[in-house]
C-alpha cells in the first residue's frame, strides 16, 4: 500500500466522518484525488465500512466480559460461531490457539443477564465456558500504526 493511502486509512480510522476536504488538507492532495483513493480503498476492501462508537453504559449494557469456549465433544463439528450468531449480546467471536477454541466478547446489562447468556451459549454450542469480567477499559478502538510517521 502506498504511503499516502496509509495516511488516508490512519486518518479515517481516527475519524471515520472526516470530510474529503479535511482529508485533502491533511494529505496535500486535491479533494477529487482523495475521493478517488478512498473509493479505491473501499473497493479493495481495505476500508470495509464506517460505524459509530457506542457508549455501552449509556444504552444499558455496562457489563463487558470475555467468554472462552471449548467444545465438550472435541470430535464434534467446529460450528460454534454459526450456533452463536443469533445471540446479539455476543459482540465478537475470535478463533484462538490454546486450550479454548474461541473467545467471545459479550456485553450485557447485569451479572444475572451474563449468567443467562452463559447458559444460552453452553446450550446452543455444546461448549464449556470460562468467563473473565471486565472491570474497566483504559483504552479501546485504537488507531492502527501504519508507519505513516509524523504528518
Amino acid at each position: 500500500m502506498e504511503e499516502i493511502d496509509r495516511r488516508i486509512v490512519t486518518l479515517l480510522a481516527a475519524d471515520g466522518r472526516m470530510s474529503f476536504t479535511d482529508l485533502a488538507k491533511e494529505t496535500g492532495l486535491s479533494v477529487s484525488a482523495v475521493h478517488q483513493r478512498v473509493r479505491r480503498l473501499e473497493k479493495r476492501g481495505v476500508i470495509r465500512g464506517y460505524s459509530a462508537l457506542i457508549d455501552h453504559d449509556a444504552i444499558g449494557l455496562p457489563l463487558t466480559a470475555f467468554v472462552s469456549i471449548k467444545p465438550i465433544d472435541p470430535s464434534a463439528a467446529d460450528d460454534a460461531p454459526d450456533r452463536l450468531l443469533h445471540l446479539t449480546a455476543v459482540e465478537a467471536c475470535h478463533s484462538v490457539a490454546g486450550d479454548e477454541s474461541y473467545i467471545l466478547k459479550v456485553r450485557v446489562e447485569s451479572p444475572i443477564a451474563l449468567e443467562h447468556l452463559l447458559q444460552q451459549i453452553r446450550a446452543a454450542a455444546n461448549v464449556s465456558t470460562r468467563t473473565t469480567i471486565v472491570l474497566s477499559t483504559p483504552f479501546e478502538h485504537r488507531t492502527p500504526d501504519l508507519g505513516t510517521g509524523p504528518g
